[in-house]
């Protein structure tokens, strides 16, 4: 019975070893089958994630060069809107500065008319005639040269200034040629004869002085 037991003990041991060896083998496959599998898990997560990153940032950088483009646009809408506001702010300002230098122009013309009849009225008198003995000519006279050399003060201190460019080179902004004729001794283009005086009002001609100019013989 003990020879018989030995010897199937004799005949297990050999198998049961083999057993455990080819356990053992099939576990150490089976770990790193597993350890493989985890390692292609995390390569292919680390792959997803570097392709998710870089997708991530071309996208961000796509979003801020489009904010800049937007940005930049912005602020050029925005000078051009300040410069446009500057513009109109001093047109604006000019058109009231102008209003308030030329606003008086009608005024200054109607009285142009009352300064020509004080001028004619004082030449037309004979200056021999202004004596003592003729009291009232003379105070009369005098009366007229007065008010006449007053409404002068008063233009001039408005900015209407007298044109009475006799000798002066002939100008078509502020002369008004009635005629051309050859005069001895002038130079060609001035101006022999005023036949009637011009003003401006603040530099801008308010009306031409009519006048005659030298042409060549």
């Amino acid at each position: 019975m003990a020879a018989q037991c030995s010897g199937l003990v004799r005949r297990t041991l050999p198998a049961i070893a083999l057993s455990l060896r080819t356990s053992s083998r099939l576990l150490c496959t089976a770990t790193k089958q597993k350890n493989n599998g985890q390692n292609l898990e995390d390569d292919s997560s680390q792959n997803e994630q570097k392709t998710d990153s870089a997708s991530t940032e071309k996208t961000l950088t796509e979003e801020k060069v489009k904010l800049e483009e937007q940005l930049k646009e912005t602020l050029e809408k925005y000078k051009r809107a300040l410069a446009d506001t500057e513009n109109l702010r001093r047109r604006s300002q000019k058109l009231v500065e102008e209003a308030k230098l030329y606003g008086i122009q009608g005024f200054c013309k109607d009285l142009l008319e009352v300064a020509d009849i004080l001028e004619k009225a004082t030449a037309s008198v004979p200056k021999d005639e202004i004596k003592e003995e003729n009291p009232h000519l003379k105070n009369l006279y005098e009366g007229l040269v007065m008010t006449e050399v007053q409404i002068q003060k008063v233009f001039t201190k408005h900015g209407l200034l007298k044109l009475n460019p006799v000798g002066a080179k002939f100008d078509p902004y502020e002369h008004e040629a009635l005629f051309h004729t050859p005069v001895e001794g002038k130079e060609p283009g001035t101006i022999a004869l005023v036949t009637k005086v011009g003003y401006k009002l603040h530099g801008r001609t308010l009306r031409p002085a009519l006048v005659g100019v030298v042409k060549e013989p």
